[in-house]
């Protein structure tokens, strides 16, 4: 009798096990329909950096030479070898003429890259644009007018913690590989920059995965596979696909500008900051240092000013004030409520319409050519040229062939193969347009009069 009760108990325990394995295995997603919709979607993207790597030489350490005027073999300057250097990453085409999306990191060294499609097809990408501070980037292969698959793009806004996700890229090299997990975490700050706003997965991202999407279970890209920390298991991050999308035309331009708002030494308005000062607000974020001359000296924002919100939109702590002007363009007209408590302890709301200015820090290191940078013209510099177009050069690299030709440090550049330049969109537009190896002409302003210039593009 003791015997039977056992087994019926066994045979239940058995039974709920049973029904409670089946049931977890029906609240799993069915990822094929995922990878159906997004396969032919994500690239292999290979790179070649050249590297020089010093040879060592035989100098004689003090000035001792124990050849005497037999040294030459031995005493010889610094010599550099050159040698090819791979790497492998992914990327996801967002337009059916060859845009792709990948991360900075993977591309940004690269001398040539190597874009592979999901049926084997290789393609020569370039660099279009470059964002190091959120590390993205685009490129643009030729696709002979065949048209290609793109991902759709998604709200990472809308995304929530908990939420089923799935990373696709080529981890160590092996093609279109598929992992699973849920968004951990939002709004992630790694220390890797101003703009840090990385969703966490548990969804296994590895080496190789970087550039690759991070998609819902309807296809859509949510986040860019980014970063791993390799200490830990279960912890990947990805940039958001807002930031992409609030980039993505400038990325495409080939050039990326950020708003300036002219403060610094911010400082997040605690609790017991609000109670102390009786001031009658939830939040906001205290201004403790203003840059002369930029636009918030400009609107009549004070040091001690606390920003309650920027165009209606709260905000609570600095990241919230940072990612939100990094976000906007130069010359935008904000809104910028703040509480201001007076020398006599008087509590003030006000209001300022600011014009921002352009963060100048990343100027040349946002820029997809390292070999030039230029800045537009403004309407009086033109007007004392006596000139109605034209970039003015702020930086040359001296090793390239266009500094070789004779382009310098001031000078203003008219046009490139007979297409007028107007601004330093235009410019880089149409500079970043020529491929490396093919020929270019350059009608040059100088102190001298006007000239033309021809170079090899390197």
């Amino acid at each position: 009798m003791k015997c039977s009760k056992i087994l019926k108990f066994q045979a239940l325990v058995i039974f709920i096990l049973m029904f409670s394995i089946s049931a977890f295995a029906k609240s799993l997603p069915n990822l094929t329909d995922v990878v159906k919709e997004t396969k032919e979607s994500v690239v292999n993207i290979s790179t070649t950096q050249t590297v020089k790597k010093k040879i060592p030489n035989f100098n004689f350490p003090f000035g001792f030479n124990p050849f005497g005027d037999f040294s030459f073999p031995f005493d010889t300057p610094e010599q550099y070898q050159e040698y090819k250097s791979k790497a492998l990453g992914s990327g996801f085409i967002i337009s059916e003429d060859g845009y792709i999306v990948t991360n900075n990191h993977v591309v940004e060294k690269a001398d040539e890259i190597t874009v592979k499609l999901y049926n084997g097809k290789e393609y020569t990408a370039k660099k279009v644009g470059r964002d190091p501070l959120t590390d993205l980037a685009i490129l643009k292969i030729d696709t002979a007018g065949n048209k290609l698959k793109p991902l759709k793009l998604g709200d990472s806004d809308a995304a929530e913690v908990g939420e089923w996700v799935v990373a696709i890229g080529n981890p160590f090299g092996l093609e279109s590989s598929y992992t699973v997990g849920i968004i951990s975490a939002k709004g992630r700050d790694l220390g890797e920059g101003p703009y840090d706003n990385f969703l966490q997965t548990d969804a296994s991202i590895n080496p190789g995965n970087s550039g690759g999407p991070l998609v819902s279970l309807n296809g859509e890209v949510i986040g860019i596979n980014t970063a791993i920390i390799p200490s830990g298991q279960g912890l990947g991050f990805a940039v958001p696909v807002n930031i992409l999308k609030n980039l993505l035309p400038q990325l495409k331009s080939g050039v990326v500008k950020r708003g300036f708002l002219g403060i610094k030494n911010l400082e997040e308005l605690k609790k017991d900051m609000i109670t102390a000062l009786n001031l009658n607000i939830e939040h906001g974020v205290i201004i403790n240092g203003i840059i002369n001359g930029e636009a918030a000296d400009l609107a009549g924002i004070k040091e001690g000013d606390i920003i309650v919100s920027i165009d209606n939109q709260p905000m609570k702590t600095p990241k919230d004030v940072i990612s939100t002007i990094g976000a906007m363009a130069p010359g935008k007209v904000i809104t910028i409520d703040i509480v201001r408590i007076t020398i006599d302890n008087k509590i003030e709301k006000k209001t300022f319409k600011v014009k921002l200015g352009e963060r100048k820090d990343e100027n040349i290191q946002g820029k997809n050519n390292q070999d030039i940078v230029v800045t537009s013209l403004t309407d009086d510099e033109k007007k004392n040229l006596n000139i109605s177009i034209g970039v003015k050069v702020i930086e040359v690299d001296l090793s390239k062939n266009i500094a070789k030709a004779g382009l310098k440090k001031g000078e203003i550049i008219l046009s490139i193969n007979n297409k007028p330049i107007t601004d330093e969109d235009t410019f880089y537009s149409v500079y970043n347009a020529v491929e490396k190896g093919k020929y270019i002409v350059m009608r040059i302003y100088s102190k001298k009069g006007i000239k033309t210039i021809g170079f090899v593009k390197d």
